[in-house]
This record gives C-alpha cells, sequence and structure tokens, in this order.
C-alpha cells in the first residue's frame, strides 16, 4: 500500500521501520528536516520536509493517491487538521490520527465521526491500561489479552528457588497443577520455542498460555506470594500518569505522584481528588527515602527520562517493593536491561505502534489478518490471534498430520468459548480462535502463512 506518516518522532519512526519492513511504499513528513534525515539513512522511504496539514505538502506526497495516512506528530491539533485535509484531497483515504490529551479523551466517537477518522490511538492511555493488568496479577511481569480475555499470556522470571527452575518442560503441568503452555523461553540473547524437553534455568524469562481462570493457581503453585494493590508511588507527573491516577482513584487505590515541575504538580491536583502529590527530584534518593517509597505496595517510575526510570526501579527493587514497573520512552535498549531487576518493563511507542500496525495488517490482508498482535519477549517475538474461516488451509485435519513453518507454535484452540491446549489429535474448524507464536522471523503473517507448502506444490514450482 501507498502510506504516509506524518511526524517521525518515536512513534513514527517505529511505524517507518516496521512498515517498509512489510514492503509497503511510504512517505515521511516532517517539519524538522535533521529527523527527516535521520529516517532516510535508516529505513527506506522519500521524505517531505513541512507542515502536514499544508495541501501543498500534502500534495506534494502524493496523497491522491495514497490509500492510508498516519498523523503521528507531536501536536494533537495538528494530526486532527492533518487528517481533515488529507480527507478533502481524497475522500477515499484511511486516516488514522494519535491523539494524546486528556481534553479530547471524551470527544473521541465524536471526532471519529465528523473528521472521518478510521481510528485515534492515545499512547499514554493505553500505557495506563496496560499498567492496571498489571497491578491486578502484580507476580507477573508481562500479561497480554486474548480471545477478549479468555486466555492470557503471562511473563516468568524463573529464579533459583523456582519450582520449575531446572525442570523439563513436560514436567511444568504437574507442578502448576493447571493447564499451561510455554510458548517463549527469552535466554539471554536468545528467543526460543521450547520443546517439551527443554530444562528451565535461572534467569530465563518464560512467557505462558493460560486461561484467565487459572493465574491464581500458576501463581500459587510457583510460591510466587502476591498481595492485593491498595497503595501506589508513581515518579513523573505526566499524561500516563494522569491517566493512571484516575483510574486507581476509582479503583480506591491510593496514589502519591512525585514530581519536579511545579506547573505540573498543580495541574494533577486540580485534576485528582484523592491524590497526594509531591514535588520532589525523584532523582534524589534523599527525596525517595523521605516519601517511604518502601512502604508502597507498587512503585512505577514514570518520568521522561529513561536512564532514571532504570535506577529509580532499581532501587525500589533494593528496597523490596512488592511489585515495580518502569517505563521506557525509546525502548531501543530492552535487551540490555532484559536481566536487570528492574520489574515489568513497558513502551508506550510499541503498545501504539502494534495497535496501528494490527489495522494496517487488517487493512491489507481483510479477514485472513490477525485480530490481536502482541510484541513479547523485548519485541524479538509476537503472538497472533486468528480467526479460523474457510479458506483457512488444513480445517478439519489433525495437528500431527500438518507441518508447520520453523519456529512457529500454535498454542491454543479456543472454540465455543473453551479452551484447548492443542495436541497432535487437536484440529481446528472455522469459527475457532488460534494463538500463534512466532519468534520474531516472520512480523507481518496471516493464518495460512504458518503451514509448510505440501511437497507437491513444491514441486509444481
Amino acid at each position: 500500500m501507498k502510506i504516509i506518516v506524518a511526524g517521525t518522532g518515536k512513534v513514527g519512526n517505529l511505524l517507518a521501520d516496521q512498515l517498509t519492513r512489510d514492503g509497503h511504499d511510504l512517505v515521511v513528513i516532517d517539519k524538522d528536516f535533521a529527523a527527516l534525515e535521520a529516517a532516510l539513512e535508516q529505513y527506506d522511504v522519500m521524505s517531505i520536509e513541512g507542515n502536514s496539514a499544508s495541501m501543498s505538502v500534502l500534495r506534494a506526497a502524493n496523497i491522491e493517491q495514497t490509500d492510508l495516512l498516519i498523523a503521528a506528530t507531536g501536536e494533537d491539533e495538528t494530526n486532527l487538521l492533518t487528517c481533515l485535509t488529507a480527507k478533502g484531497l481524497n475522500p477515499d483515504i484511511t486516516t488514522i490520527a494519535r491523539v494524546r490529551s486528556p481534553e479530547y479523551m471524551e470527544s473521541t466517537d465524536m471526532l471519529e465521526e465528523q473528521l472521518g477518522l478510521s481510528l485515534t490511538v492515545n499512547p499514554e492511555f493505553q500505557t495506563a491500561h496496560e499498567i492496571i493488568s498489571l497491578l491486578r496479577y502484580p507476580g507477573f511481569l508481562s500479561r497480554e489479552e486474548f480471545v477478549n480475555g479468555l486466555v492470557d499470556l503471562v511473563e516468568l522470571h524463573v529464579t533459583a528457588g523456582s519450582p520449575i527452575c531446572d525442570k523439563p518442560l513436560y514436567k511444568i503441568a504437574d507442578i502448576v497443577k493447571c493447564q499451561i503452555l510455554v510458548c517463549v523461553v527469552a535466554r539471554r540473547d536468545e528467543v526460543i520455542i521450547p520443546s517439551g524437553e527443554f530444562v528451565l534455568q535461572e534467569g530465563d524469562h518464560v512467557y505462558v498460555t493460560a486461561s484467565a481462570s487459572n493465574l491464581t493457581t500458576l501463581l500459587h503453585n510457583l510460591n510466587i506470594v502476591t498481595k492485593r494493590i491498595r497503595n501506589v508511588t508513581i515518579t513523573g507527573g505526566g499524561r500516563i500518569t494522569y491517566y493512571l491516577a484516575k483510574r486507581l482513584e476509582d479503583d480506591r487505590i491510593g496514589v502519591k505522584i512525585i514530581e519536579q515541575r511545579r506547573d505540573r504538580c498543580e495541574y494533577l491536583a486540580d485534576r485528582l481528588h484523592d491524590a497526594t502529590i509531591i514535588q520532589g527530584d525523584a532523582s534524589k534518593e534523599s527525596v525517595l527515602d523521605r516519601e517511604h517509597i518502601e512502604k508502597a505496595d507498587a512503585f512505577i517510575s514514570m518520568t521522561g527520562m529513561d536512564e532514571l526510570n532504570v535506577i529509580t526501579s532499581l532501587y525500589a527493587n533494593e528496597l523490596k517493593v512488592p511489585k515495580v514497573v518502569t517505563k521506557l520512552g525509546r525502548g531501543e535498549n530492552l535487551s540490555l536491561i532484559a536481566n536487570m531487576p528492574v520489574g515489568s518493563v513497558i513502551t508506550p511507542k510499541i503498545l501504539c505502534g502494534n495497535t496501528i500496525l494490527r489495522y494496517v495488517r487488517a487493512m491489507q490482508n481483510g479477514s485472513d489478518a490477525a485480530e490481536t498482535l502482541h510484541s513479547i519477549a523485548g519485541g524479538r517475538a509476537q503472538a497472533y490471534e486468528f480467526k479460523v474461516n474457510e479458506d483457512t488451509l488444513h480445517c478439519n485435519e489433525p495437528l500431527k498430520d500438518i507441518e508447520f513453518k520453523k519456529n512457529i507454535l500454535l498454542a491454543t484452540i479456543t472454540r465455543d468459548r473453551k479452551i484447548e491446549f492443542p495436541g497432535g489429535n487437536s484440529y481446528f474448524q472455522p469459527g475457532d480462535r488460534v494463538i500463534v507464536v512466532s519468534n520474531g522471523s516472520m512480523p507481518n503473517i496471516q493464518l495460512n502463512d504458518i503451514f509448510e507448502e505440501d511437497k507437491e506444490e513444491k514441486d509444481e514450482l
């Protein structure tokens, strides 16, 4: 497809990288010449310097022949005006706008209808939602939902004293006493889709599919003791903090926010009724000690500096805060901190990018596209949810008779809200929902892409 991306910030660059990998023709627009130069050096794109809301700039980008415009500049108003102008020049174009301000949250549906937007995305709101999900099950480092919440893919860190340390995977079900499937193991620089003989080691990050109803059982039998989160300390008072604090207040969870800027403290104090707002520098250990972060049930580092977030999370872990969450804005060095004790790591640009990529791939692939997509293991593996249809190959065939491509795993089959962890005699049929895990070598797949070609078809080619 022909796609225009307005804005070459964190989300814009992530999209430029992935969309060019997927084979799309891409034009990027930005007012910052240096940012465009950097994009040209890294990605196979065309670039135009200027205001993306300008008719002349959009015409120079060949808007009339473009299939999709993604407005991801740093200003909500520019993004909305860009989409409106694009629609005026090309009524058939699909438009996606990033809208981040809390002031626009209540009017998102109206904006989509009035401006003809196909999709609006809010990385900060999405990140707050993700953190709420983590706080509900604080024993997991990450948690992704599939099949409307019936199936979860959760991340566990194997420690020396864990019941599953030094155990082969075929023994895990007897230990945890519930049905699960280990889909991916991240071990140092490797991302492995393991067999039943695979032995877990201390330091492994394990990604497990389980029914949502079995999550508590899984934690209990792994001796991971968690208590309900009743109070949270947050460093940084940005948009994510605002969205998160509102949700926590609604859930009657105590919130303390440490923010250095006075004007931002006043903004939060005016809009949050029950939260405690502290003006202070979170980079100073004395400030963290004065606010007794060791007494918090959860510590969330969300300043605008990744390095500071990592350092404060390390300190919170040293103080044995039960749940630690670290926000990384850039996200390029996820593998470098994979084995650092910084708790759950969350990257807003990846959450936002995955939402947009899922929509783009659905445009391209139609009913064969993934309905849900999550990056796991620091972006080195993907988990997809597909709906089986009449065109899906190998329907009603036992899985033992089907040859799957290397580094592909069919993790679950859901039929009539019943979850099956498939074996050799399992099969899928139209209407089923399946979760497929890939080690990252196939970033844009349709369901039929997971099967090896039949030998007869290869011979014909």
